[in-house]
């Protein structure tokens, strides 16, 4: 037996003792046992430790992790479903991954994500990722930053361990802004049978081009924020196998019987080079990526609007729909 089973045989024997002493503590004060309030307490589990919580009768809950992947504490915001806590069914889930040098508080600070996913049967995982690029990086002179180590080996299970979801492959979707469009599709192609819809919302979906400029990007991004100096990829020499692994040109047959929606804008900002230099390169790379995708006869969605480097909530309502319309029904 691995240790993700066992780990998960111990969160099950958890609950299932709480839940016993729950029925005694109803029937010691002569109450009825009635569907609870909040969410059911998380627990520990997977390599993760819960430093901080906030558990409540809403739909954002908060959770703080010590993790020896990372070197600090993440943090993750869980978006429940309106109905959960006294619903009983079971949810598919989007994990909605933020951009460079943003965190977990992203989208529901910035981007309106509890009201985009109002009355929407469906779970919403939103993790810090630093600006790791959703790698375990070649080097760190600040420790340990394996992002993908704790994304999909740790939270990933960890969420289906502690909340009603349906963990399978048509009950998980992936979607991201910018560095998280480019992760969202890199987690995609190496975790074939994780998720059954991907999106990416202004990311860049070719690394190798124009002489690797994503790769140096990266590169560049990930020493100065994250890494001390250390690199997602490697400098001045890549790691050439990490490199063709995470390229979602070069895994294009990883992409067969998947939704796959695109989005990048048309018209960046012509004096802001940020602007410019993101979101031309996004826009060619998920160009090339597209035709990629065509050439080996797998469908896609894509759009193209005007505009740069930003996240257009009209267009994630409409990805919405589409995650939906593929993820397992809630029941």
């Amino acid at each position: 037996m691995d240790n993700s089973q066992t780990e998960g045989r111990k969160l099950s024997r958890r609950r299932l003792l709480a839940g016993t002493a729950g029925v005694a503590a109803a029937s010691a004060f002569g109450g009825s046992l009635l569907a609870p309030s909040t969410a059911s307490a998380a627990w520990d589990g997977y390599g993760l430790q819960i430093v901080e919580r906030n558990e409540n009768g809403g739909r954002l809950q908060y959770y703080r992790f010590a993790t020896s992947a990372i070197g600090w504490n993440p943090a993750v915001n869980v978006l429940l479903p309106d109905g959960y806590h006294t619903s009983g069914k079971r949810y598919p889930v989007l994990y909605l991954l933020h951009g460079g040098a943003e965190d977990f508080r992203t989208f529901h600070m910035h981007h309106n994500i509890i009201g985009l996913t109002a009355g929407r049967e469906l779970i919403v995982v939103m993790p810090d990722a630093a600006t790791g690029w959703y790698s375990n990086p070649v080097s760190s002179n600040t420790g340990a930053r394996n992002w993908e180590t704790f994304h999909m080996a740790q939270l990933l299970p960890w969420i289906d361990a502690n909340f009603r979801t349906f963990a399978e492959y048509n009950g998980r979707a992936v979607a991201g802004f910018s560095m998280g469009g480019f992760g969202a599709l890199k987690y995609t192609a190496k975790y074939y049978g994780h998720f059954c819809s991907v999106s990416a919302h202004s990311g860049p979906a070719s690394l190798r081009r124009d002489f690797g400029l994503v790769v140096h990007w990266a590169n560049a991004s990930s020493a100065a924020v994250e890494l001390g100096g250390g690199t997602v990829y490697g400098a001045p020499f890549w790691d050439e196998a990490r490199v063709s692994a995470d390229n979602p040109m070069q895994r294009i047959e990883s992409y067969r019987n998947k939704r796959i929606f695109l989005v990048a804008g048309t018209s960046p900002d012509p004096v802001n080079w940020f602007d410019t230099v993101n979101e031309t390169q996004v826009l060619a790379g998920q160009r090339e990526f597209r035709a990629a995708l065509a050439g080996a006869g797998i469908p896609h969605e894509w759009r193209e609007e005007p505009g740069g480097h930003f996240f257009r909530q009209h267009i994630f309502t409409q990805d919405l729909n589409g995650m939906l319309a593929r993820l397992r029904r809630a029941g």
